[in-house]
Formats: structure tokens, C-alpha cells, sequence
């Protein structure tokens, strides 16, 4: 192999297939990324075996080849070149390669390009199609009510169900439950649902650009690989055996009481009260109350031995406030929430303390969040 690029070419393409390089592994070739010419270009890939991710940058290829090496090592001396031109030349007697740009020069040991795990290919399947930015969207505010513990594999991932002109996208570790429901860019020929790792999506929502061409995602016929084409990257990722829980069924289908609230505020309180729940368990006491401008709702917290917080905040009130217009929950459940949700009005639903309650955007009905209560002495 001899070729030259961009050094900041070389930096951003490495960047973008270094998230999956996997950080351990008993396959050592895991932790590199494999370089191949193909049309004149360079191109890169990285895989842990759940995810590849594969990208092209432009470069004068003089002669053909391919080999892995030290994504680490090979970033991180990249990192620290000139932003000039590098001249890349594989070494004839071992598997390494020689980067030279202007004075500094290097040399990396590597292995056979032969050695890296094959790339499952997915050349057909049910096609989905969702605008970018809708795309990215959803993700944000699904993605991080995954769990990210092994002990039940298929809260690790999301459940993605796609019929007709419309999609549906959920997320639950046992404690809380994201739903994101949206249109599709282009009608689908037959329903399809799946489960993909929560990680493999939230690299997908990384490199969505700001462009408006379609994202396109393609499923294979037998439910294992989903490939996602962005612009000049490539991602496969492995799906997820197993059955999701029911999770429409885990929505309250009414309430008891609501409270409508000014988005800016609530998460200021949330955070104040958050500083003592530190120190006692993450609990923050909410209890819905009347007042001569339509009530509000208190919020009050606790560090055994420390001290103690408490905050109200004014809002409309829905249903007579009695003794169960009241709730505990982890303050990190609910300050994680708030943080993906447009500024504006936020509705808060609840029926008594041990139901769930229900977290939406007063202005994007498309989104439901519902977070499981602490169970307290009050």
C-alpha cells in the first residue's frame, strides 16, 4: 500500500470508526482499525463485533492494499501531525505501516488485514426511512432510559416498531420508560419491530449531520443485522434476541391529578433539591398544592444529618388535591428527562403515590415519559 491524505481527513475518519473499537477484548485485532484502498479512497473500519462502523475519506492511492493497525496509537500520533498531507506506505518484510508528514515520521507494527472479523453484509431487507433530524430527536430523548446493566439483555437495547407511515420507538430499565412516537419519511410495505442495542442507536444519533437528505436503514430478512447509511459512513450493528416487555401497558391510560408547569422553573427546582438527595437515596418528595393564583407543586428533599431543601413552584392544577396528589421519585430519573425536553410548558401526571408518573412536553404530545415512584414515609 502507498497513499496520501489530509492529515485532518485521517483525524476526522478515525474519530468516527474509533467508537467502535472495542476498549477490551480477548481478540486483540478488536482494538484496530482496518485500512483498505478501494477506488481511490481509504477506507476505515472498526467493529467490537456488536457494532462496525465504517467510513471513506479521499485519498491518491499509487498502490493497493489493506492491513489493521493500533486504532489508539495510530489516532493519537495522527492527532499530533501538522495539518498537511501524510504519506502512508506499508512495510514489504512484516505487517506495518510507515506515516511520514513534513518532518515527523513513524512506524507501526500491525497485523494481516486477513486476521479482522468479517463485516456482515446487509444488501436487502426491509428499508426504513426517517428525516434526519426527526431521527436524532428521537433518540435523544429515548435512548438514555435504556438500562445499561446485563442482568436482563433486552432492557439494554430499544424497541423499534415501524407500520404504515408511522414509527414507534421505546426504551425501559425496569425503573422508567421512554416513548417516542413519529412519521416516516416513506410508507412502509410491511409492519416490522426489532430491538438494537441503545448504544448502537446513540452512535447512529452521533453522526446524523444537519442535512436534510433521508436517513435510510435497512433490516435483514431474518431479523439479525441492521445497516445505516449516513452520508459517507456505514453502520452494522447486531440486533437483539429476545421479547420487550409490553410497554404500552405500562402507560397510565388516565390520571388523577396534573399539573402544568413552566419547564425553565421546574428544572431548577428539581436541581436544588437534587443537591440534598445526594445523601438521602436520591428522594425527592412532590406533593401537588392549592394556592390563590391555582396551586403549584412543592418539592422537598433530605441528607439524614445534614439538612434539608424545599421549593415550591406555581402551575395549573388539575383535580382536587387530596392526600394522594403526592409522589417520590429518584431525583436523577426525573432531572435526566427534563434535560431532553424543549423549553416551554411541561405536563405532570399522577394518580396516587404508588402508581408511575407521567412526564410530557405540553406542546409535543408525540413523547410520553413515565418514571416508577419511591416508596417513602411521609
Amino acid at each position: 500500500m502507498r497513499v496520501s491524505c489530509l492529515q485532518q481527513n485521517l483525524s476526522r475518519g478515525l474519530a468516527i470508526v474509533g467508537r467502535a473499537v472495542a476498549s477490551r477484548s480477548n481478540l486483540p485485532v478488536l482494538q484496530n482499525v482496518k485500512i483498505v484502498t478501494d477506488e481511490g479512497m481509504l477506507v476505515l473500519t472498526a467493529t467490537n463485533l456488536d457494532i462496525a462502523i465504517t467510513t471513506r475519506i479521499g485519498a491518491q492511492v499509487e498502490e493497493e492494499g489493506e492491513l489493521t493497525i493500533p486504532a489508539r496509537l495510530l489516532t493519537d500520533f495522527v492527532n499530533s501531525l501538522p495539518d498537511d498531507r501524510i504519506d502512508i506506505v506499508t512495510s514489504e518484510d512484516s505487517p506495518g505501516v510507515s506515516l511520514k508528514c513534513q518532518k515527523f515520521e513513524a512506524n507501526i507494527n500491525g497485523t494481516s488485514a486477513e486476521d479482522f472479523p468479517p463485516i456482515p453484509e446487509v444488501d436487502e431487507g426491509a428499508i426504513i426511512k426517517i428525516a434526519p433530524q426527526i431521527l436524532r430527536d428521537t433518540i435523544d430523548h429515548v435512548a438514555f432510559a435504556a438500562a445499561t446493566e446485563d442482568s436482563r439483555p433486552v432492557l439494554t437495547g430499544l424497541k423499534i416498531e415501524a407500520s404504515e407511515d408511522k414509527f414507534t420507538f421505546a426504551a425501559a430499565d425496569g425503573f422508567r420508560l421512554a416513548v417516542y412516537e413519529g412519521k416516516l419519511a416513506d410508507t412502509m410495505k410491511e409492519p416490522i419491530e426489532f430491538i438494537i442495542p441503545a448504544k448502537s442507536m446513540q452512535e447512529v444519533g452521533r453522526l446524523i449531520g444537519t442535512d436534510d437528505s433521508q436517513i435510510e436503514f435497512t433490516v435483514t430478512p431474518t431479523g439479525t443485522h441492521a445497516l445505516f447509511n449516513i452520508g459517507n459512513v456505514e453502520i452494522v450493528s447486531q440486533l437483539m434476541p429476545g421479547s420487550f416487555p409490553n410497554f404500552r401497558s405500562l402507560i397510565p391510560s388516565e390520571y388523577k391529578h396534573r399539573i402544568v408547569l413552566k419547564r425553565t422553573e421546574f428544572v431548577r427546582a428539581v436541581k436544588s433539591a437534587s443537591i440534598f438527595a445526594r445523601d438521602g437515596s436520591g428522594i425527592v418528595r412532590f406533593q401537588i398544592i392549592e394556592g390563590e393564583d391555582g396551586g403549584g407543586i412543592s418539592i422537598t428533599s433530605r441528607a439524614e444529618e445534614l439538612g434539608d431543601h424545599q421549593g415550591e413552584i406555581s402551575g395549573d392544577v388539575e383535580g382536587e388535591v387530596d392526600d394522594d396528589s403526592k409522589i417520590a421519585f429518584n431525583s436523577k430519573y426525573l432531572a435526566e428527562v427534563l434535560d431532553v425536553l424543549e423549553e416551554g410548558e411541561i405536563s405532570f401526571e399522577m394518580s396516587n403515590p404508588s402508581s408511575p408518573g407521567v412526564v410530557k412536553s405540553v406542546g409535543k404530545q408525540d413523547y410520553t415519559h413515565v418514571i416508577m415512584p419511591m416508596f417513602v414515609q411521609w
